[in-house]
């Protein structure tokens, strides 16, 4: 394996457990606004992901910067493709990184309802957004032979792309709804299982008609084969079962089957781009891969040196975190935000 095709493949992880660990993280915030009945149960909710949602963005940090020094060409045209959805994304993650801070500082009814709505905005706009950016992954962007993407912001909104974006924030809210269930008791566990249950048909269905619009239009699903249908079908099939488990309040298999949905569905994504990492729909030819958008050799290689040194760090801290954070949030506990 080359270092180009060791950097994809990393790459591809930190966007794995950034959908995975962020995606509850959305959910959660999308739905706490509504959830909560009072300001005491919104609290509880919001403090479901208060120790991690800080650590969960680094991944896209990691991911960006990863990109940025192993493969500059795919992450200029990129970020300067979707320049538009990317700084909306950018300032919806920061009011809602605001809301955790500010809401709690003032004893205001008004003040908290305002900065609850701005978690909402800033967790409900990132889900929609990553959705069209991998549904246009998929189908391809018109990127001409000097690696660029040609055409304004509104090509993208495509039929496909919209349902990509539904699908995605359908995914999340229901992702964030099991982790609700594994981090709180009585009462409000149980609004969030019953919610799940009711959300969990529409994310079903959304989900397959991306697989199959996606099967249909686009080559990702099947580029090395169509064994590799297997991959987000298994995806599909993890989300019903996920709501099965819902269903028997088998809460922590249920929040692990909708990680494995996100897992599935990221890494079918990511494979069957490979080693393409942006598919241009002008001509092949013009199609960014591992091997044209890459750093040199000898960058690689120091680049290399360096994540294997501290990618260890990284993941200790972040197993260490959610460890020691693990018991679940109550009515009557002390509470931050």
């Amino acid at each position: 394996m080359s270092l180009n095709e060791f950097w994809f493949i990393l790459i591809t992880i930190l966007f794995v457990g950034f959908f995975v660990l962020e995606g509850f993280d959305f959910g959660v915030g999308i739905v706490s606004r509504f959830l909560g009945k009072n300001d005491q149960e919104k609290r509880v909710y919001i403090n479901t992901i208060g120790p991690f949602w800080d650590a969960n963005e680094v991944w896209l940090i990691t991911a960006g910067g990863a990109m940025f020094a192993a493969y500059p060409h795919w992450y200029a045209t990129m970020f300067s493709g979707f320049y538009i959805p990317l700084v909306f994304m950018l300032l919806a993650l920061i009011l809602r990184g605001v809301s955790f801070e500010f809401r709690g500082k003032v004893e205001n009814d008004k003040w908290k309802n305002t900065w609850d709505w701005a978690m909402f905005i800033g967790s409900f706009l990132p889900p929609i957004l990553w959705g069209v950016v991998l549904a246009n992954f998929m189908i391809g962007m018109p990127i001409n032979q000097d690696k660029e993407m040609v055409g304004s912001f509104l090509q993208f909104l495509n039929p496909f792309a919209l349902l990509g974006g539904m699908m995605f924030l359908m995914l999340t809210i229901t992702h964030g709804l099991q982790f609700i269930t594994i981090r709180t008791t009585g009462e409000l566990q149980e609004r969030a299982r019953q919610l799940g249950r009711k959300v969990a048909p529409i994310t079903i269905i959304l989900f397959l008609a991306f697989i199959v619009v996606g099967y249909i239009i686009s080559d990702v699903f099947t580029f090395h084969g169509q064994t590799f249908m297997v991959l987000p079908i298994l995806a599909w099939i993890s989300l019903l079962f996920a709501n099965l488990y819902n269903t028997q309040k088998l809460d922590l298999n249920a929040f692990g089957l909708t990680s494995i949905t996100i897992i599935l569905l990221t890494g079918s994504i990511f494979i069957g781009m490979f080693p393409r990492v942006m598919i241009s729909s002008i001509s092949d030819a013009y199609s960014l891969t591992v091997y044209n958008a890459a750093s040199g050799a000898y960058t690689l290689k120091v680049m290399t040196y360096f994540s294997l040194t501290l990618l260890p760090f990284v993941l200790g801290y972040t197993i260490w975190s959610y460890y020691v954070f693990r018991k679940r949030i109550k009515k009557n506990d002390e509470l931050e935000y």
